[in-house]
């Protein structure tokens, strides 16, 4: 699953810097058989940090906001940590008091909004959107933010509008670039796609969800060998997943590699016995089920 590190906690003097994004993505796969299939969001589980870490943090921050309890930074950055550590009801009212306390500190309203957002409170996640980039045009999560919500809505112009804004603001943006790249290949836009997922892969290479996606824009190419160094690359770094196995025994067919492609069939099939196309893919290769 692909998680991105968040980012530390700053001071309350870095105000319009603190940026640390809440939301981390996951994505999972539909089988895939010849024809490409496209990615689809979900929920899963992310890496987090340490609970010694969170709390310590908390409590940090905490001192922090009884030496200074009518700063909305304090607030703001509590509710990131509480966040984190998976404290959604306090979070919320710590944003809520952060928005309280100054109603145009647009991050707050971001990082509301993405709470909203992972809650599926989708209508108040987008109107905490909206705000967010009103007040703070130059804050990156809030346009990523909501080009997810218009990507889970199927509003793929609005969603590559702000994901472009996102990216603009913050190359570095794993998540944005990744996303972006998803839209491009439901488009079809494949080599957009490719672009997009190397430069998430070079900037998270031990995910292996960009370089699925980037194996399959080169399926959709015709490009099987680019496909297949991906997967290999992807089962080095993921060996339990099927779906990697189940795309790399497609990648081998189309490569004339029957070996490989039915080892490879066979490999998600012990992963994932229900595995319809990987069944598929064994016999057309002439393989047999162990």
């Amino acid at each position: 699953m692909m998680a991105i590190p968040a980012c530390g906690i700053l001071s309350a003097s870095l105000r319009r810097r603190a940026s640390a994004p809440i939301a981390v993505i996951a994505i999972a796969l539909a089988g895939c058989s010849i024809p490409l299939e496209s990615l689809t969001p979900s929920a899963g589980p992310r890496e987090e940090p340490t609970q010694s870490t969170a709390s310590a943090n908390i409590a940090s921050l905490s001192r922090s906001i009884r030496a200074s309890p009518d700063d909305p930074v304090g607030y703001n950055m509590r509710g990131l940590a509480l966040a984190q550590a998976g404290r959604t009801d306090e979070a919320l009212a710590d944003f809520n008091k952060a928005i309280s306390l100054d109603p145009n500190y647009g991050q707050a309203f971001a990082n509301r909004g993405t709470l909203y957002r992972k809650s599926k409170r989708l209508e108040e996640a987008m109107a905490d959107y909206d705000r967010a980039v009103t007040l703070d045009p130059n804050y990156a999560p809030a346009w990523f933010g909501r080009g997810m919500i218009y990507k889970a809505r199927n509003q793929t112009a609005q969603a590559l509008e702000d994901f472009n804004r996102a990216i603009a603001l913050r190359s570095d943006d794993a998540e944005a670039l990744y996303n972006r790249g998803v839209l491009h290949q439901g488009e079809r836009q494949y080599q957009p796609a490719i672009d997009d997922f190397s430069s998430a892969h070079g900037l998270v290479p031990q995910q292996v969800e960009p370089l699925l996606g980037r194996a399959l824009s080169y399926l959709a190419l015709g490009q099987a060998k680019e496909a297949a160094a991906d997967l290999d690359e992807a089962v080095q770094n993921d060996p339990q997943n099927a779906q990697l196995w189940m795309n790399r025994g497609l990648a081998y067919e189309r490569l004339g590699d029957r070996d490989k492609a039915a080892g490879s069939y066979a490999r998600a099939i012990g992963l994932r016995p229900g595995d319809e196309a990987a069944r598929t893919g064994l016999a057309r290769v002439g393989g047999k089920p162990g």
